[in-house]
């Protein structure tokens, strides 16, 4: 193959504007400071919610349920039991993001959990855990709806979170869980405005942000937080994936996390593209040989996307081999499935995948199908330097 500059990574996610990207990313820091953190001392509640928590990162939803179920029973005055059972149906809406079928539960939880935050603080203003339970609530409720493009709705739940967070972090301003929240925004509110300068404007109405700060205190709270060091390393692994290309990192991460929640889809894509993008391409392929395997057994949260996506880094390792005859199984079984799934617009996939395709027969030396292909990205959705690329090997045939 040729050098990795021309080795795309694709993170399998819907395209975002550099606004709704914004705007998804300053929603995060308004539920996911608030996730994991209560205020109760009592070993039995701490017990159930630990146990509940990583059963939903394993996506053990059934035992999830059971744990947070008993919580609300056993404390029904509290926000936390109830909030958490509606962060098992986000994991479920996170399984596959484009099934809105999920939406309207998900939602009356969000809303369940609020009203009861709101008959707390009518008490006591400053009562920290519904502080807290009514953030997050608005926070995934406006993460969920600019998911689903309701930006109005979307941006109204952040007016409304942030001040909470604000104010909560004013009464525990040591709480290592909250760190979680404090750390995304640091990180985000200084590197969005760099990554998408049309945000500028709108950060004027925002404290400024210190991306090393935000990063250090996000490795405390994967230290220390009681609650929220899992998703803290998960951020974490996002950010150094997505934004800091420090790959080793995220390849660290994304094994950490594999190794304690073995049945996380998500960590496990993650695993499989840290471990192409270092160059462990006899590891990927394995980790993708794994993932496809699960995805043919139909395990939870293994979806045709996923499938897609380890097809895709099949085919990518066995180009990187050479063995391109097997290269393009995986590439035109990626491609006929993106024709499946591209509903609303053509993916990265289907773009780097006929890419790759063209770049093969290139190789092979069928320089006619291989300029079809060229022609074919050209018409595809550009994605990142797609055609740029097409261009370049119609110009001059790609050699490996």
């Amino acid at each position: 193959m040729a050098g990795r500059s021309e080795t795309t990574t694709i993170t399998p996610t819907k395209s975002n504007s550099s606004v709704r990207t914004f705007l998804v990313l300053f929603l995060l820091l308004t539920c996911h400071s608030l996730l994991f953190s209560q205020w109760i001392t009592d070993p039995d509640f701490n017990t159930h919610a630990q146990k509940g928590i990583e059963s939903v990162y394993n996506l053990e939803f059934e035992k999830a349920d059971s744990e947070f179920t008993y919580l609300t029973q056993q404390y029904p005055s509290h926000p936390a039991g109830k909030f958490f059972l509606a962060m098992v149906d986000w994991w479920k809406i996170l399984m596959d993001i484009d099934d809105e079928s999920r939406d309207e539960v998900f939602v009356k939880k969000l809303d369940d959990v609020i009203e009861l935050c709101d008959s707390l603080l009518a008490v006591n203003e400053n009562d920290v855990s519904a502080l807290f339970f009514k953030g997050g609530s608005l926070g995934f409720r406006g993460r969920l709806r600019a998911n689903r493009n309701s930006w109005i709705k979307a941006a109204n739940d952040g007016r409304l979170a942030l001040p909470i967070v604000q104010h909560a972090y004013k009464i525990a301003p040591t709480n290592d869980d909250i760190l979680l929240g404090i750390g995304i925004y640091n990180y985000y509110a200084a590197i969005i405005p760099e990554r998408y300068p049309i945000v500028k404007p709108l950060m004027v109405f925002f404290p400024n942000g210190d991306k090393k700060k935000g990063i250090e205190q996000l490795w405390e709270a994967s230290r220390k937080a009681q609650f929220a060091a899992i998703e803290a390393e998960y951020f974490l692994l996002q950010l150094h994936f997505s934004y800091e290309r420090q790959y080793d990192t995220s390849y660290t991460l994304a094994l950490s996390l594999l190794q304690r929640f073995p049945n996380n889809v998500i960590f496990h894509r993650y695993l499989g593209r840290s471990a192409y993008t270092v160059g462990r391409y006899e590891e990927a392929q394995k980790v993708f040989t794994e993932i496809w395997l699960r995805c043919e057994k139909e395990q939870r949260g293994y979806s045709a996307n996923t499938k897609r996506e380890a097809l895709y880094y099949l085919g990518l390792c066995e180009m990187n081999n050479k063995h391109f005859d097997e290269s393009l199984k995986y590439l035109y079984q990626c491609d006929e499935l993106s024709r499946v799934l591209d509903k609303k617009e053509q993916s990265g996939f289907m773009t780097m995948t006929n890419l790759k395709i063209g770049m093969i027969y290139d190789a092979q030396m069928k320089r006619e199908f291989a300029v079809k292909q060229y022609q074919k990205v050209l018409d595809l959705k550009k994605f990142e330097s797609s055609h740029e690329l097409a261009q370049k090997y119609l110009k001059t045939p790609y050699t490996p």
